[in-house]
């Protein structure tokens, strides 16, 4: 029998105790510039709050279609306000609303996909599949 790969978890804090760190308005920069490079570099990220079940169900639905996601998780108020704040400034040129957005959220080929409400919707409606075909994150 053939066993799943686990999935990625990556915590910004980890990487940048290995990476130097430094202090101060550096640590600000570094976090969005580690999360928009983390972005880029996997095809499915599932962002969210360290320990949070919404999180958890949405890695594990995504595991049950075949995909394995790359997660994002944030530790703390300060860390989840400059995260936040990042994608809210990515999406005011789209014309979206930046006060409607909560964690976890998903990002297919770094675009955000959204919500748990947007990912189970298309689930159900059997859009999801297809989404995740046409972005090569899911084979079969």
């Amino acid at each position: 029998m053939q066993q799943a790969i686990a999935y990625k978890t990556w915590h910004p804090s980890a990487a940048e105790a290995a990476g130097g760190g430094g202090g101060g308005e550096g640590e600000v920069a570094a976090t969005t510039t580690d999360f928009r490079g983390f972005l880029s570099n996997n095809v499915l990220v599932v962002l969210g709050r360290k320990g949070c079940c919404m999180a958890t169900v949405a890695k594990r639905l995504l595991l049950g279609l075949g995909v394995n996601p790359a997660t994002y998780e944030v530790e703390g108020e300060t860390e989840e306000a400059e995260v936040v704040a990042e994608l809210r400034r990515g999406r005011e040129g789209d014309g979206a609303k930046g006060t409607d957005l909560q964690l976890p959220v998903v990002f297919i080929r770094g675009e955000l996909f959204g919500g748990m409400d947007r990912v189970m919707e298309t689930h159900i409606t059997g859009e999801l599949v297809p989404i995740l075909k046409d972005a090569r994150a899911l084979w079969l």
